[in-house]
């Protein structure tokens, strides 16, 4: 193992510090992204949903106290898709599982492949808010004019009702984004796409 040792001359020693520093941030610049995400699904920060296996699920009590739930669907400018939820709002009892379809249709004449970003208002609700199953977990590729449903299966934990935060909330709002999958040449939508 290699020892680094700083020189004697006091300015060349700070000028290697000061490199050794300028390394080090340069190096959590890069490290933060990842390491802000795995905070957000751990915590719920930030609106992150969390993830839930089938029997993870199951295991959940249901409550009698319903709650809404309100999708929202975007697109980024520079993707050439129209996605839309089905429906604005469903209502459940706090632990049942509900299913929510949004749809997506590539406008392009070429594949075009996007990834979804997601969270929940209110953040506060982010941690009790479980998807299952979800299109959001991987990247999306659709052929030319190819239309797709894509389902959502959550439930919301009835945790939310024992915390002090969150326990008077009566609607979440589940809001996703599409975007081009990162290294994918999309040229940005053409207005004469749009209006078919």
């Amino acid at each position: 193992m290699a020892v680094l040792t700083l020189p004697k001359d006091p300015n060349a020693r700070t000028g290697v510090l000061a490199l050794l520093g300028a390394a080090a941030m340069l190096g959590l610049g890069f490290a933060s992204v990842p390491l802000y995400r795995i905070f957000c699904q751990v915590t719920g920060f930030g609106g992150t949903t969390m993830r839930a296996t089938e029997a993870e699920a199951s295991a959940i009590k249901v409550s009698n106290k319903l709650i809404s739930v309100r999708f929202d669907a975007n697109v980024d400018r520079q993707l050439p898709w129209q996605f839309a939820m089905e429906q604005t709002t469903q209502e459940l009892r706090i632990g049942s599982r509900k299913m929510a379809y949004y749809s997506a249709k590539n406008l392009s004449d070429q594949p075009v492949t996007g990834i979804a970003s997601f969270n929940v208002e209110p953040e506060l609700a982010g941690k009790y808010f479980h998807k299952i199953q979800c299109f959001c977990f991987n990247e999306q590729t659709l052929q030319p004019g190819q239309s797709v449903n894509m389902p959502v299966i959550y439930y919301v934990d009835p945790k939310i009702l024992e915390d002090p935060e969150t326990k008077d909330i009566e609607q979440i709002t589940l809001s996703y984004t599409f975007h081009k999958a990162v290294n994918q040449p999309v040229k940005a939508l053409d207005p004469a796409l749009a209006a078919r």
